[in-house]
């Protein structure tokens, strides 16, 4: 019997503990979001870029080979 009240104490430690760490976290603003989100889509966009033109130019060197 004596665990079930350790294990309700700890589960509201942790759960005080948990409350504690969330008042500590510093949400950015809504500009440097806005700034972060371009910058990730515009790294997306490049990066699928250069896969789609390296991912063309190996099917054509395949193809090249194939067909000797």
């Amino acid at each position: 019997m004596g665990e079930s009240k350790k294990k309700d104490a700890s589960k509201g430690s942790w759960f005080k503990g948990l409350q504690a760490e969330f008042h500590k976290i510093t949400w950015p603003d809504k500009e440097s979001i806005a700034k972060q989100t371009v910058a990730v889509i515009i790294v997306s966009v490049v990066v699928g870029v250069i896969i789609a033109v390296l991912d063309l130019g190996i099917q054509h060197g395949v193809d090249f080979l194939v067909n000797l």
